[in-house]
């Protein structure tokens, strides 16, 4: 494992669990569960970090980041739906459908939180890719002074400022348009 793959992979782990924690929970409460007691919120957190720290060694591609992220909102839903309180308990028929409503939702949440995270880690290695590299441009910026004339400053004269409208406007060289043809001589 690079240096830089361990030294990410705690912030990595904590970002993958924050954002399972934060969609599973939300769409728990969203689609009519209760609220989600802080313990199994952080025992839930948990769960998902170890899940995040054990595959993290190195960049995953989608399918292992959209795998992970399903993953946990499985798990977390399940969490969730065995901790509901006995004033909450639906008939068979309400149990099923809010169930599939919920089970519906986590998986939505999970594919979209999963391209996201999979597109953060995307960027993340890219980064980390150019910056190794050989010459990466942020290092050609910071390393090669650029040289710059200091800018020529000269009078005006009153022949150079011409009226107009009750405005003074100073000659002003146009460079737009296709260059001026070059006669041989």
């Amino acid at each position: 494992m690079s240096p830089t793959a361990s030294a990410l992979r705690v912030p990595r782990a904590v970002v993958f669990a924050t954002m399972c924690l934060v969609a599973s929970a939300g769409g728990h409460v969203l689609a009519g569960g209760g609220l989600i007691p802080p313990h199994l919120a952080v025992l839930g957190a948990l769960v998902a970090f170890c899940v995040a720290y054990a595959l993290n060694g190195r960049e995953r591609g989608v399918e292992v980041v959209l795998g992970a992220t399903t993953g946990a909102q499985v798990l977390l839903h399940e969490l969730f739906s065995r901790a509901e309180p006995a004033s909450h308990v639906m008939s068979s028929a309400e149990h099923g459908h809010s169930g599939l409503g919920m089970t519906v939702i986590h998986l939505v949440v999970a594919l979209g939180t999963g391209w996201w995270l999979h597109r953060g880690e995307s960027a993340l290695w890219l980064m980390i890719r150019l910056y190794a590299g050989p010459r990466p441009l942020i290092r050609l910026l910071f390393a090669v002074p650029a040289e710059v004339a200091a800018p020529v400053w000269r009078a005006v004269a009153a022949a150079d400022v011409r009226p107009y409208g009750g405005w003074e406007i100073l000659p002003v060289r146009r460079r737009r348009g296709p260059p001026a043809p070059r006669h041989a001589g």
